[in-house]
């Protein structure tokens, strides 16, 4: 397999693209119905801890972006890492489409819990909070998990049944993927690190709000 025929468009692997955004986009619908079937006390617990992030960080201004960033970083690098070696394992591929789905429950959750809290005000925080990164990790980590899948496909096809194949070829390839989408991984860190507190503080109505919007996606 030559490694230019890895080839991860969206024309020639549409229908992987399809099945993997809309177990994100399920995941999503999820995490969005999860915050409405919070009860009270739940409800008035995450209220309570939201009232305590606000205070306690209040001051942008001191909060450690390098610490944020490898945070982010390390959560990135080790959710990528699971796809790319779930990949390898050929029968961990289910695993690589539950990490989609939970990936759109968080994304759900997070945006829904902070539009329940603040009303048409969370949804412009959601936005800067939450959108812009998102809009290079989602398409990295989707883009890892078609590598994924088409690494896996290989094997069985051609170790398992074909019985040939040159297994060098497919591993680079997977692994060079996962490695240009932990460079984009890399820079949605930085832009939530450094430039999405400075966006935030800007709309938040009280600056505690840009220091602890981006923890609720943990």
């Amino acid at each position: 397999m030559n490694l230019r025929l890895w080839n991860l468009s969206a024309r020639d692997n549409r229908n992987m693209y399809i099945f993997m955004g809309v177990l994100l986009l399920s995941g999503t619908v999820f995490g969005v119905v999860l915050v409405g079937a919070l009860t009270l006390d739940q409800q008035q617990d995450l209220a309570d801890r939201l009232d305590v992030y606000w205070q306690t960080f209040g001051n942008a201004e001191a909060l450690d972006a390098g610490a944020a960033f490898r945070d982010r970083f390390f959560l990135y690098a080790k959710w990528l890492f699971l796809i790319w070696m779930l990949g390898l394992s050929v029968i961990g591929l289910p695993f690589v489409m539950a990490l989609d789905f939970l990936k759109g429950v968080l994304l759900g959750f997070s945006v829904g819990l902070i539009v329940r809290e603040m009303s048409w005000h969370g949804v412009g925080l959601s936005l800067a909070a939450v959108a812009p990164q998102n809009l290079l990790v989602i398409p990295a980590l989707i883009i890892a998990s078609v590598s994924a899948s088409r690494f896996a496909y290989f094997v069985v096809r051609e170790r398992l049944f074909r019985r040939k194949g040159n297994m060098l070829p497919p591993f680079v390839a997977h692994t060079a993927v996962a490695g240009a989408m932990l460079v984009v991984l890399c820079a949605a860190s930085l832009y939530e690190a450094y430039v999405s507190p400075l966006v935030i503080e800007r709309i938040a109505p009280d600056p505690g709000l840009a220091a602890q919007l981006p923890k609720l996606e943990k």
